[in-house]
């Protein structure tokens, strides 16, 4: 029996799209806001160029820059994506050889684990993966080998010291040159823990080697054995011990992209087993966080409210539950989380929700994407012109109220609109770029399948850049089909040429995922990733081992289960 898990994508990047606009968001005035969102872009960017590179991040009030989470240049590694997203080749280029010249890792630096892997690694993973689509000659063997690549192993390796506990739970900071300090803390919070298995996992298949992802599923089961006994985790946890030390549980910060990767992981591994541990936390969430679509913070062994308040990280979650198919309940969630919005012109960090205003110094808005992403998110799954507005509020607050003469600053108030000197590497990485691909309906990004390459590799021919990019946390995404092509094991592998055929050919498309067998009628599943135990014989190709449409799940399963 199939499990109806293909719709697991359907909130990502499905072909459906409800294209008949409102008449306030026909064609010209998507083209209008798209150009818009570019010249935000652009603004921001050539301002770090001039004013902070290469330091981290823009200080726009002063004009000058900052290191702030290593010193890596991270506005260019987090903005060099979004580049290639609107058009920009040329400068994609550039940006590419700077990095290579100039980020170095070698470097007696304590850097956070967590923001490391999400805006370095994940970075140089989405950006190595582009390379061929940016025109970049690429060396022979990729994606199983680069520069891009290489830098980003060089990053991991830097971090696996973190890792090296009684728990396999790591330790939040790493010095890159010294490893942990014997005086570092062992609490961190449960996203610092758990939000390692796209990169993580990415980086395996791409360099064959498996320690990458052992780190992150150790990381990942530490957790999750560490759950209350009502399914629920807390913020920080002792990764001496696994001991809880702050015992607040609900979807927002210090736990937000946990979940997220549960649900990301799954789909870009095809892996049952982290999306059913997804699944058991979000009946544990509905059942003691939910009230009236807003999610609170809840004592992770009791259940009982600890704080009524939303925070702006939650705005992530309509977007979750998109991915996993939830689209009504999303919808509802995101208007809660909308009205906010409209009441502030952005998001305050804490908001009060049996009060309906901002908490105590909670008050600020650091042009955070969140929303925005679930706009980007559920607007693909529904084509609800609602989503839009969003999009068109967000251009015309941020425009108004952060937009200065050296670049966009940070809110540090959203009651009276005062400007604090920062401007994070992540208003380039995601908030643009989700604004961006909101307005843009026929970005490579949305690619729904009929479009693709083809890359030889030293293990056989393999299809990349089909579509259904997996966005990591810090918005850089990862070609799920490039994880197929750097390895050649029995159960991962099928023939290119019958693919190629099967996508072309005029016949009829079957009406289901499985295949005849050579018995005559008799039907059977196709080779997935869980069928370790397939015996036939290993055609010479590497790529994903499910018929194309269902590998992606553009319009087929992504899951199996034989029940």
């Amino acid at each position: 029996m199939l499990w109806p898990l293909s719709l697991l994508w359907f909130g990502v990047f499905t072909v459906l799209q409800n294209h008949a606009w409102s008449e306030s968001y026909d064609k010209e005035n998507m083209a209008l806001y798209r150009e818009r969102v570019k010249s935000m872009f652009y603004h921001a960017y050539n301002n770090y160029l001039e004013n902070a590179f290469p330091y981290d991040e823009l200080r726009p009030l002063t004009c000058d820059g900052q290191d702030t989470w290593g010193r890596f240049s991270l506005t260019l590694i987090d903005a060099l994506d979004t580049l290639l997203i609107l058009g920009n080749v040329s400068e994609f280029q550039r940006v590419v050889h700077v990095l290579q010249d100039r980020v170095n890792f070698d470097i007696d630096v304590n850097a956070s684990v967590f923001e490391t892997n999400i805006r370095v690694i994940g970075g140089l993973l989405s950006a190595h993966l582009l390379t061929k689509r940016a025109g970049l000659e690429v060396e022979e063997g990729w994606p199983c080998s680069g520069p891009l690549l290489r830098m980003a192993e060089e990053a991991a390796r830097k971090l696996l010291p973190a890792f090296q506990t009684p728990t396999g739970m790591p330790y939040g900071t790493v010095n890159l040159m010294n490893g942990v300090s014997p005086t570092e803390t062992p609490v961190t919070c449960t996203a610092g823990i758990g939000t390692y298995i796209v990169e993580f996992a990415t980086l395996s298949h791409l360099t064959g080697d498996p320690v990458f992802e052992d780190v992150a599923r150790k990381a990942l089961l530490g957790l999750w054995k560490s759950r209350s006994e009502i399914g629920l985790v807390g913020n920080h946890i002792d990764v001496l011990t696994s001991k809880w030390v702050a015992q607040d549980a609900g979807i927002g910060a210090g736990v937000d992209s946990y979940f997220e990767y549960l649900v990301k992981g799954a789909i870009l591994l095809q892996d049952e087993e982290l999306m059913s541990m997804f699944l058991d936390y979000d009946k544990a969430i509905r059942n003691y966080t939910k009230y009236d679509d807003w999610y609170l913070w809840v004592q992770m062994y009791k259940g009982t409210v600890s704080m009524p308040v939303f925070q702006s990280l939650e705005a992530y979650w309509p977007g979750l539950q998109s991915l996993i198919g939830d689209i009504d309940s999303a919808m509802r969630t995101f208007h809660n989380y909308y009205t906010v919005w409209k009441q502030f012109g952005g998001l305050p960090e804490f908001y009060s929700i049996p009060q309906g205003f901002t908490v105590d110094k909670r008050e600020g808005y650091p042009l955070r994407p969140e929303l925005i992403e679930s706009a980007m998110y559920l607007y693909r799954a529904t084509g609800d012109p609602t989503l839009l507005e969003l999009g068109r509020d967000a251009v015309e607050s941020i425009e108004r109220i952060s937009k200065v003469e050296c670049g966009f600053a940070t809110i540090k108030d959203v009651r009276d609109h005062r400007l604090d000197n920062r401007m994070e590497s992540f208003f380039l990485a995601e908030t643009i770029k989700y604004l961006y691909l909101l307005f843009d309906p026929d970005n490579f990004i949305h690619n729904n399948g009929s479009v693709f390459d083809t890359v030889v590799t030293p293990y056989g021919e393999c299809i990349i850049e089909a579509g259904g990019y997996i966005f990591n946390t810090e918005a850089h995404p990862i070609d799920p089909a490039a994880l197929h092509c750097c390895k050649q094991q029995p159960e991962e592998q099928w023939e290119v040429e019958d693919l190629i055929q099967e996508i072309q050919s005029s016949k009829k498309r079957r009406k289901n995922v499985f295949r005849q067998t050579s018995h005559g009628n008799e039907q059977r599943p196709p080779d997935s990733f869980f069928s370790r135990k397939a015996k036939r014989k290993p055609p010479l190709r590497s790529c994903p081992s499910q018929p194309f449409s269902s590998k992606l799940a553009l319009l087929g399963q992504v899951f199996l289960n034989t029940v």
